[in-house]
């Protein structure tokens, strides 16, 4: 059965500036979260992928990834808050 993915629409969706900052909290974020579920399964950083013997060269911390791995990373927080705001949720930083 052919899969044919449907993203949110989110081409009309311009981010404001003010959500850079959390954008790159997400981007971290989401990084945390991959590298906590690769080291609950077994793996440990490695020079090379070696998926036989679970070793990964991006389990460090995030700013030490290279910008590659860290644009992968904004991409998909980005997408994720233009989706929000597609579907009429606002984002607003909370006033302390």
């Amino acid at each position: 059965m052919p899969y044919t993915p449907k993203p949110i629409d989110t081409v009309k969706v311009a981010l404001p500036r003010e959500l850079a900052a959390l954008t790159e909290k997400l981007a971290e974020n989401a990084h945390d979260n991959w590298a906590k579920q690769r080291i609950a399964e077994g793996w440990t950083y490695g020079p090379r992928r070696d998926d036989k013997a679970k070793k990964h060269p991006d389990l460090i911390p995030y700013a030490g990834l290279p910008d590659s791995e860290k644009e992968y990373d904004r991409k998909a927080a980005m997408e994720t808050l233009k989706a929000i705001i597609a579907l009429g949720y606002d984002v607003v930083k909370p006033r302390r």
